[in-house]
């Protein structure tokens, strides 16, 4: 029988942003949903960017063909999928936390405001990246997503958490929203939850609205 092993090596990651990381005040990182890529979802955030906000969308590790193994397929990438689940979690919040570092290294400002969003699987991706702790967040938006199952919400505590979905979304169905708020009341967590008129998307309009209402 066949014995698994694991070598850890050095990896290149991808990630883009917009706006000056030097002089902002207030900095997004934006992780995108199940094969996307990283300059494509970036741009859905175009319409909050100012003068002193920064827009960074790190990708996924992983990538792949979304229409088979065609090389003119469009690619898209991922954070994990069940296959060596425990090493990717751990490859992915590694990343993000030197993501993060390389950032603050960059910055001029003590005070920084920091929102993260999490969009479908990048919303369990960015849970479980600020549950590790290293991560000083200001804001968290799940977006289309729910929280893991597997969870410690230790590191929420000062974090202003936000809940968003779309009343067409197909993802968020009704069993994974009675789940959702399970684990709202079993964690103590509070949430603010927005409810917009969509599906599985985030709507340019939507995400202004909610950025000015809730001062992210």
């Amino acid at each position: 029988m066949s014995q698994k092993h694991n070598l850890v090596v050095q990896k290149t990651a991808t990630y883009y942003s917009l706006g000056t990381i030097k002089s902002a005040k207030t900095i997004w990182i934006v992780l995108h949903g199940y094969g996307y890529l990283a300059k494509y979802f970036i741009k859905k955030f175009e319409p909050i960017l100012g003068n002193e906000i920064v827009i960074i969308a790190p990708e996924g590790l992983s990538r792949f063909y979304l229409d088979g193994v065609d090389t003119n397929s469009r690619v898209g990438a991922c954070w994990m999928t069940k296959e060596n689940r425990e090493e990717e979690i751990i490859d992915y919040i590694h990343y993000l936390n030197q993501l993060y570092a390389t950032i603050l290294e960059q910055n001029d400002n003590k005070q920084l405001k920091i929102n993260i969003v999490g969009f479908s699987q990048g919303g369990a991706t960015a849970s479980r990246w600020i549950a590790d702790g290293k991560v000083n967040c200001t804001n968290f938006i799940l977006w289309a997503s729910i929280f893991p199952d597997d969870m410690n919400f230790m590191a929420f505590g000062k974090i202003s958490t936000f809940f968003i979905y779309g009343d067409e979304d197909q993802f968020v169905t009704k069993e994974r929203l009675k789940y959702q708020k399970e684990i709202f009341k079993k964690s103590d967590l509070k949430v603010k939850t927005a409810v917009f008129k969509g599906g599985h998307d985030i709507p340019k309009a939507v995400l202004v609205e909610q950025a000015e209402l809730n001062d992210w």
